[in-house]
């Protein structure tokens, strides 16, 4: 059976990260082959390697850079790039390299709250001031315009008026560590016909 190599993309402490990688530790056919970060002090790094999982640092010119990119993945054998936290744009020549191969984790219900300005706690406190009733997390593929391509799922929770952006992004985060694993299985099988 054959093995897709799957890149993670992070720039945080890398919740969504350790639970990919805990996730398909048992799999025989997906295997988290590498964490790239665009910070050097990005905790997902430290939750990577204690799993076994190599990592590696880009730069904003690194990330932008193919002669750097491409070779780091042609090394690690990678076929699928699952962006988990991840803030810089992914450069064209990654997007036409890995054709619908792509995937973006985005803290609420797209098109709503999303685009430039709109990742972490932002997301959360744009919800609350809008006094949305309910919010969630999407899949999508990932597109040279932000946040902007096509999705694949979505997941909704209901707000209460009295959560705080704080609840509100704990809400969203129960979701993403219970679908976000499942639905990257589930387009993987898909694509490679696993």
């Amino acid at each position: 059976m054959k093995t897709v190599n799957i890149a993670i993309f992070v720039s945080g402490s890398g919740t969504n990260c350790e639970n990919l990688i805990r996730y398909f530790s048992g799999s025989d056919c997906v295997n988290c082959a590498l964490v790239v970060s665009n910070k050097a002090d990005a905790y997902a790094l430290v939750r990577a390697g204690n799993l076994g999982v190599k990592t590696a640092v880009a730069s904003k010119t690194q990330l932008n850079d193919a002669d750097f990119m491409l070779p780091l993945f042609r090394a690690h054998d990678i076929h699928f790039i699952v962006l988990a936290g991840f803030l810089p744009l992914v450069p064209n020549f990654l997007i036409e390299a890995f054709p619908r191969r792509i995937i973006n984790l985005h803290p609420a219900l797209l098109p709503k709250y999303g685009g430039k300005g709109m990742w972490g706690h932002h997301v959360h406190e744009a919800v609350k001031a809008a006094g949305e009733t309910e919010t969630g997390m999407t899949v999508h593929w990932v597109t040279p315009v932000c946040d902007a391509g096509e999705i694949i799922a979505q997941y909704k929770v209901a707000l209460s008026a009295d959560d705080t952006a704080d609840d509100i992004a704990a809400k969203e985060h129960q979701l993403e560590m219970e679908y976000f694993p499942k639905i990257v299985e589930s387009i993987l099988k898909n694509t490679f016909c696993l």
